[in-house]
């Protein structure tokens, strides 16, 4: 488990979700963050699932603010300035999901928590389970299967 560290994900154009996804995953193995064609914090989760951006399309093709930049990001980091970053630096609007066993639940109740935490959370609550967590778990690309 990491604590305190710091990372840069690097943003541009010419980069896919996946990148992103897999860089941010690399650190933070109980948690994803999804990438949405709404607004920033847009509150209803049913209309957020039918506009959730598939792995392999490109940074360009999601926002509207097309600088490039790094993106820094440590444990200490919470969610809701993780995701209000993103939003006002880079234009893209996302959620950081959590592992809960086999599921991936929206952290937004607990948005004011650290990376850190919400990532040792995850890792308490999926100890039962037998696989290691990853990019490629349940529900990353497969809307039907979200909770």
């Amino acid at each position: 488990m990491h604590n305190s560290f710091n990372m840069e994900i690097h943003i541009n154009d010419s980069r896919t979700i996946l990148d992103v996804q897999r860089e941010f995953n690399k650190e933070f193995p109980y948690l994803k963050i999804e990438f949405f064609g709404l607004p920033y914090h847009n509150s209803n989760v049913t209309s957020l699932k039918s506009h959730i951006y598939t792995g392999d399309r490109k940074l360009a093709q999601c926002r509207k603010m097309h600088h490039e930049g790094k993106l820094n990001v440590s444990g200490s980091l919470s969610v809701a300035n993780l995701e209000r970053e993103l939003w006002e630096k880079f234009g893209l609007s996302a959620l950081v999901f959590r592992k809960s066993g086999k599921l991936w639940i929206e952290t937004s109740l607990t948005e004011s928590w650290s990376l850190d935490k919400q990532n040792a959370e995850g890792l308490d609550w999926s100890r039962h389970v037998t696989n290691q967590p990853g990019i490629n778990d349940i529900d990353l690309l497969n809307r039907d299967n979200w909770q």
